[in-house]
């Protein structure tokens, strides 16, 4: 029996997600957390074979979960689940060790099936994420500025887009007002904007928000 961890802060989601793994008969969702510190304290007590990750949490974001999880057992097989498109994000959770990347849009049977993949110890491939690894390996240089952002600068262009302010995204994250700043002058510099609207319109157009 697969031991599955399910990790999403939409209660609805998760319950939906556990009736179609759970509509087998080799998986058993075990675990549920609504957040990244819900999620470590499951850990701490218990064994998965499989953690199903929201890469969009609440508070700290589901890429810095995924480092720490990988501190923590490098073993452990993530599939990372997200409402974005690959080009968005599945290197960046692939460089940090996720096993693989699916859409919420994506058919149930294809995460039963990535579900399965991933506990086996391999590498769950769409044809979606193979095209931006074939990408990558081909070094092909990112069609979207957003790309040449940073993980972390990229989290906050996204925090910032939702119009959060400095001191509460610096709160959220851990981080001073001076550090989140910083790191807003280095988006706004890599991708050739002048201020938070700006930033916002980007957003927008580019379906980062």
């Amino acid at each position: 029996m697969i031991k599955v961890c399910l990790v999403d802060d939409h209660t609805i989601v998760r319950k939906g997600l556990k009736q179609i793994l759970e509509d087998t008969t080799d998986i058993n969702v075990s675990g549920e957390a609504g957040s990244t510190s819900a999620m470590f304290g499951l850990l701490q007590n218990e064994h998965f074979d499989v953690i199903v990750l929201d890469i969009s949490l609440p508070g700290r974001s589901g890429v810095d979960a995924l480092k720490q999880l990988k501190e923590i057992d490098r073993d452990i097989p993530v599939l990372i689940l997200s409402m974005h498109p690959a080009e968005q994000y599945a290197m960046r959770v692939m460089k940090a060790g996720a096993s693989g990347y699916l859409t919420k849009e994506s058919a149930p049977d294809e995460l039963i099936m990535a579900v399965r993949q991933v506990s086996r110890g391999k590498r769950y491939i769409n044809a979606e994420l193979a095209e931006e690894l074939a990408n990558y390996v081909n070094g092909k240089s990112p069609s979207k500025l957003y790309s040449k952002l940073t993980d972390r600068e990229y989290e906050v262009m996204r925090e910032i887009s939702k119009g959060k302010s400095l001191t509460t995204i610096g709160e959220e994250l851990s981080l001073s007002v001076k550090t989140i700043s910083t790191y807003r002058r280095r988006i706004l510099n890599k991708l050739g904007l002048r201020n938070n609207s700006e930033l916002i319109r980007y957003a927008m157009d580019h379906d980062l928000i």
